[in-house]
């Protein structure tokens, strides 16, 4: 009896090497610009070229500045390693003939975002990126992991990953939450019970009721975050919900779509197969949850108060003083009681156009509090955007307060201008609170897109599900 990753590893499995590794072949490269440029300059050292170019799909994303307008270009970045990064991107891509949704393209976005609204993403896929949180595309079935840039350069000269196979691990989400606790607060909750090292050297599979219910977009999310539960993959086995969704998506003909669905149907785990770990959580007994710390398992119920350090083992209490002095709280404070200074809606976490609806019917008609310097809403593609300006969902973020920007990265991370000051504090949406991770000496608290809103609205952490 085999589990969905079995069968996926198995299918896609070339050889064993001597070292105890094996060849892994890889079905689907996304590339940015951040972790492909020394890849290439090493082909280029050793005279190869991209074995299957049209398994590779490009876009800048992590540098790129969310305040561009339909005339911009890539000698409008001020940052110069910035600059450098997206043109050579653009050099690499055209020399090697690698389809790029470059800086000026209307499909240009988060990498995570565009290649499953594109159709370039297909359940029972192997996919690889020089970006951990390429277990996004795990949502819809696929073999989903992120590589460093050394693999990048072997995936693009043999389109095969060396690899070493993980043990299964398998979350169950059953029962039916809140309305407005939404995929965001599940997947941080399951961190703050296991750890970010619950799932090391594991592939989690997510299976239950909760799971069958949900749209592919809240899949997304949590498959996106099982990095920071520790594991290196997180999937979804395809049923009907994956199936809508390629349809929609997919570029696939007609033929070769009811092919594929035959066998995509088949993709799941057999009765009697066997984990190395299974958990179970009652998802309807979740409320609406807040990372405190600088790690993604530092989270508690929005009001709740911040756990004495006297709680955690002796060996833990070190780096919880830490994290608590630099994130400016005292000893069982409790959240609520902590000004805000900007709110970030976005990410390859949140920044879907799922996310942006759930985001404007609460903000619908009201105002962000005068307390919050900057709140920015930032889509995860152009085709998101474009949905919703057509929608009319920029224009309620913005009477509300919020600043409408164009895709990227943007606040999930200091690699482009839209970054924290020293000692800002912001409700974002993204998936890492690390120290400096939104820039130097910011404090991000981790958060729905819901909380979010209702952290602009009143200006501190409030129960989203209160918001009327």
């Amino acid at each position: 009896m085999k589990t969905l990753y079995d069968k996926l590893w198995e299918e896609h499995h070339v050889i064993q090497l001597d070292s105890g590794e094996s060849l892994l072949y890889i079905d689907r490269h996304y590339l940015h610009e951040v972790t492909s440029p020394q890849a290439f300059e090493g082909l280029e050292k050793k005279n190869l070229a991209p074995w299957r170019l049209n398994a590779n799909i490009a876009t800048p994303d992590h540098n790129v500045p969310t305040i561009r307008g339909k005339t911009f270009d890539v000698d409008q970045i001020d940052d110069n390693i910035s600059k450098i990064q997206v043109v050579e991107l653009d050099k690499n891509c055209s020399k090697f003939g690698i389809k790029q949704f470059d800086i000026t393209s209307e499909n240009q976005g988060i990498v995570h975002v565009i290649g499953p609204e594109l159709g370039y993403t297909l359940p029972g896929m192997t996919i690889v990126c020089g970006d951990s949180h390429t277990s996004t595309h795990g949502a819809f079935g696929c073999l989903a992991m992120g590589i460093g840039t050394s693999e990048v350069e072997h995936v693009l000269a043999t389109q095969t990953l060396k690899t070493t196979k993980l043990k299964n691990m398998r979350v169950c989400f059953e029962g039916s939450p809140n309305e407005e606790i939404t995929s965001k607060a599940i997947v941080l909750y399951l961190i703050r019970k296991i750890g970010t090292a619950g799932g090391n050297e594991h592939a989690i599979e997510f299976s239950g009721s909760y799971i069958k219910s949900i749209s592919m977009e809240a899949r997304m999310t949590i498959c996106n975050m099982s990095i920071e539960a520790g594991a290196k993959v997180g999937l979804i086995a395809p049923d009907e919900t994956t199936i809508d969704y390629v349809e929609k998506h997919s570029k696939l003909t007609a033929d070769k779509l009811n092919e594929a669905k035959e066998y995509w149907m088949q993709l799941n785990t057999d009765s009697n197969a066997t984990f190395e770990k299974e958990i179970t959580i009652d998802v309807s007994k979740i409320k609406p949850q807040v990372s405190w710390g600088t790690s993604p398992e530092m989270v508690i119920d929005f009001d709740d108060s911040i756990p004495s350090t006297s709680d955690f083992p002796t060996d833990k209490r070190k780096s919880i003083e830490l994290a608590k002095k630099y994130m400016g709280i005292d000893e069982e404070q409790k959240l609520s009681e902590l000004k805000f200074d900007k709110v970030f809606i976005g990410s390859c976490t949140n920044s879907r156009i799922e996310d942006l609806r759930d985001a404007a019917k609460i903000v619908e008609g009201k105002k962000i509090s005068e307390k919050i310097l900057e709140a920015i809403v930032v889509p995860g593609s152009g085709l998101v955007k474009k949905m919703a300006e057509e929608e009319g969902l920029d224009k309620i973020f913005t009477q509300a307060g919020f600043i409408w920007r164009d895709p990227g990265c943007s606040m999930c991370l200091g690699m482009n201008p839209d970054q924290l000051k020293p000692y800002e504090r912001c409700a974002s949406t993204s998936n890492r609170n690390f120290e400096g991770r939104q820039g130097r000496g910011g404090r991000t608290h981790l958060v729905s897109p819901g909380m979010a809103v209702a952290a602009a609205i009143e200006g501190r952490l409030a129960d989203v599900r209160d918001i009327n």
